[in-house]
C-alpha cells in the first residue's frame, strides 16, 4: 500500500522589451531648409520614425505589459484579467507571446511561457463561448457575466472532479465500479488545472477535508479518494516539465522518473520493478534517487515556500522514492545469502 500523500518563489527572468522584437522602420524626409550665411547655404535633413512604426512599437509595449501582468497573476485571477482584456487576444497577441517564448534564455522560462499560453487559450475559449451564449455582438460587455459565473468555491471544484464517481444519490463510490470513471476524473482535473482553478484555495480545501476524514476514522474510502485527487494533481503538474533531454542526449534515469510520475500510483510497483536494475534495466536505485532529489530541488525553487502546492508535489516525489527503496529492500531480502 502507498503511504498517504500529505496535502499540504519563483524568480522569473524579465526580458527587456526592446530586445525581444525587431521592427522594420522607414525614415522619411521631413523638411529641407535653405538658409543663407557667410559659408553659403546649408541643408538640414530631419528624419523621424514613420507614424506606423511608432504605433507598432507602442502596441508591442502594451502587449508586453499585458503578458508580464498575466505571468505574475495568481492562476485563480487569470480568467478575470482575460475577460477584461478579451479583445486583446488576437492573432498579433499570440504571435507576440510565441516570440517571447522563443527568446527565453532558459528551458524553465520557456516552459513557463508554454504553460501560460496553454492556460490562456483554454480560458479565452471559455470566455468567448460564454459570451456568445449571451450576447454575441459584444464580447467585452460580457465580462461581468463571466466573472459572476467564474467564481466557484473550492468545494464546488472538488465536487466537479469527483462527479464521475458520484452515484445518483450523490454518494461517492470508491473504488469506482467503472474504470472509465478515473479517466473522466483526470479529464475534469486537467480542465480545471488549465483554467487556473486548482490553486492554493483548492489544495487547502482538499487538505482540510482529508484531515477531517482521517480524524473521523470512519471514512477510509473518502481518505483514499482525496489522496487520489492529490496524486492526480501532482502527476499533472510535475509531468508538464521534462528534463530527460540534454541536447541530443537522453538521460535514462530522468526519463524513467517521468514515466513513473505520469503513471497511476497503482502501477508504481510494476513500473519500478521492471525499470530498475533488479528488473534487468541498467538504472540503479542510486541513479533514480539522484534525479528525484534534483526534481525536488527544482520544485522547491519554482514554488512558493510553505505553500500547499510545494508540499503536495514534494510529497509525491518523496513517495516515489520511498516506494522504490522499499521494493529494492524487499527484493534484496529474498536473494540467497
Amino acid at each position: 500500500m502507498a503511504a498517504p500523500v500529505s496535502a499540504p518563489a519563483l524568480a522569473r527572468w524579465q526580458p527587456h522589451s526592446h530586445s525581444s522584437s525587431v521592427h522594420s522602420f522607414t525614415f522619411t524626409q521631413v523638411s529641407i531648409t535653405h538658409t543663407s550665411s557667410i559659408k553659403g547655404r546649408r541643408k538640414y535633413l530631419k528624419c523621424a520614425f514613420s507614424g506606423g512604426a511608432e504605433k507598432s512599437l507602442q502596441s508591442t509595449i502594451e502587449m508586453d505589459r499585458l503578458i508580464d501582468k498575466l505571468r505574475t497573476t495568481d492562476d485563480r485571477k487569470l480568467p478575470e484579467i482575460v475577460a477584461e482584456n478579451i479583445l486583446a487576444f488576437n492573432s498579433v497577441f499570440w504571435m507576440r507571446l510565441a516570440a517571447r517564448t522563443e527568446i527565453c534564455e532558459s528551458q524553465d522560462d520557456q516552459e513557463d511561457f508554454k504553460d501560460l499560453a496553454s492556460s490562456l487559450m483554454s480560458i479565452v475559449d471559455r470566455v468567448v463561448q460564454k459570451a456568445e451564449e449571451r450576447e454575441p455582438s459584444n464580447l467585452q460587455h460580457d465580462k461581468t457575466s463571466w466573472n459572476g459565473e467564474k467564481i466557484e468555491s473550492a468545494t464546488d471544484v472538488l465536487k466537479a472532479i469527483l462527479k464521475p464517481i458520484t452515484n445518483e444519490d450523490e454518494e461517492i463510490v470508491w473504488p469506482p465500479k467503472d474504470p472509465q470513471s478515473i479517466i473522466l476524473m483526470k479529464k475534469e482535473l486537467v480542465q480545471r488545472e488549465q483554467e487556473g482553478q486548482l490553486d492554493e484555495t483548492f489544495l487547502s480545501e482538499v487538505n482540510a477535508q482529508l484531515g477531517q476524514a482521517k480524524t473521523d476514522n470512519d471514512k477510509p474510502g473518502l481518505v483514499a479518494i482525496l489522496q487520489k485527487v492529490l496524486q492526480l494533481y501532482a502527476s499533472r503538474v510535475l509531468s508538464q516539465r521534462s528534463y530527460a533531454k540534454k541536447g541530443a542526449q537522453i538521460i535514462k534515469a530522468e526519463e524513467f522518473l517521468e514515466t513513473i510520475i505520469k503513471g497511476d500510483e497503482e502501477d508504481w510497483n510494476r513500473l519500478l520493478i521492471s525499470g530498475l536494475i533488479l528488473g534487468g534495466e541498467p538504472i540503479t536505485l542510486e541513479e533514480l534517487n539522484g534525479v528525484i532529489e534534483k526534481r525536488i530541488e527544482r520544485t522547491l525553487m519554482r514554488t512558493l515556500s510553505g505553500s500547499y502546492q510545494q508540499r503536495v508535489l514534494c510529497e509525491y516525489l518523496k513517495e516515489i522514492k520511498s516506494r522504490a527503496e522499499y521494493l529494492v529492500q524487499e527484493f534484496q531480502k529474498r536473494q540467497p545469502s
